[in-house]
């Protein structure tokens, strides 16, 4: 089974042709295949194709939310609904190219367990090209997972990728970093991406900057949520290191007959030594918090956390 989830808001013309193009692009493989709308609230007349489509196909599901909760919750949402042992996802504004998905489908036989769209050439306006490459040449660097366009809505995933996946804020645009630091392998492959035909974009500015915070949080929670004290420690002994030099620097000084009291490297030095005890400090803590919840882990939820087959 092969459930596709198309998250949408407001896009009623549109949804006709995106049905029949995923149609077009999945009976011919000949397996048994699902569409999972997920209607984040709109406010059009998107419902009512919607329902006219799952009353015209036994195929077709619809998940309506009580209002516009964003995409993040919308895909939750349709994953959940999701009965297929692949689920691919692609937005509803027709600029992904649903006869793309055949060549999804075929990367993962070769082992992936994601898959994740490559807009080589986009159909964009030229301000939101290159924010958005900004955006995922930010996320290659702090992340360390190198994708060329880590937010293109066309992938496709192993059911399992996706179990136990929690999905709010703007961290739908990071499941294939969320993927890769538990251990699934994650691939890329150019996809076609169309002009847009109907509505608007709704990204801008602000969605880029709430990404942002989203990245940083992903990526301390996915390096360091089982080593705390690393980043917390490592931080700190650097900060506590430049505070003693500077500490140091200004007790010569004070030997040779300077006077030091009115010098702001002294309040300087000071405060670098007293963060940096606090950060290790807070990274110890956070290690105990860490072990205690470890602790109340039995031993085969953590093996099965980790292991993917076993072999007898």
């Amino acid at each position: 089974m092969i459930s596709v989830v198309v998250p949408l808001l407001n896009e009623e013309h549109s949804l006709d042709a995106l049905h029949h193009q995923i149609a077009a692009a999945l009976d011919p493989r000949g397996e048994p295949w699902e569409i999972v709308f997920v209607d984040d609230g709109s406010t059009d007349g998107s419902l009512d194709v919607l329902t006219r489509l799952h009353d015209e196909a036994t195929n077709v599901v619809v998940v309506h939310l009580r209002r516009n909760f964003g995409k993040a919750a919308a895909l939750q949402a349709g994953f959940l609904e999701a009965s297929g042992d692949v689920v691919v996802t692609i937005d509803a504004d027709l600029q992904d190219d649903p006869a793309e998905i055949p060549q999804l489908l075929a990367k993962l036989d070769e082992g992936f367990d994601l898959v994740s769209g490559w807009k080589a050439r986009r159909n964009d306006p030229w301000s939101r090209r290159f924010l958005s490459k900004i955006f995922n040449r930010a996320t290659a660097i702090i992340s360390g997972v190198h994708l060329h366009d880590v937010n293109c809505g066309l992938k496709a995933y192993k059911a399992e990728v996706l179990r136990g996946m929690r999905l709010y804020g703007e961290l739908h645009r990071f499941i294939p970093v969320l993927a890769s630091y538990r251990g699934f392998r994650v691939a890329e492959i150019p996809v076609n991406h169309r002009p847009r035909e109907h509505g608007r974009s709704r990204y801008g500015l602000n969605r880029y900057l709430r990404g942002f915070f989203d990245l940083l949080s992903v990526t301390f929670t996915g390096r360091y949520r089982h080593r705390p004290l690393h980043l917390f420690g490592g931080l700190g002994l650097l900060m506590g290191f430049v505070g003693f030099l500077t500490l140091a620097y200004l007790t010569v000084l004070w030997f040779l007959g300077h006077g030091i009291g009115n010098r702001p490297l002294l309040t300087l030095g000071v405060l670098l030594m007293v963060v940096g005890i606090q950060l290790v400090s807070l990274g110890l803590l956070s290690e105990l918090i860490t072990s205690q919840h470890e602790e109340r882990m039995d031993e085969r939820e953590r093996v099965d956390a980790v292991v993917e087959d076993v072999l007898r």
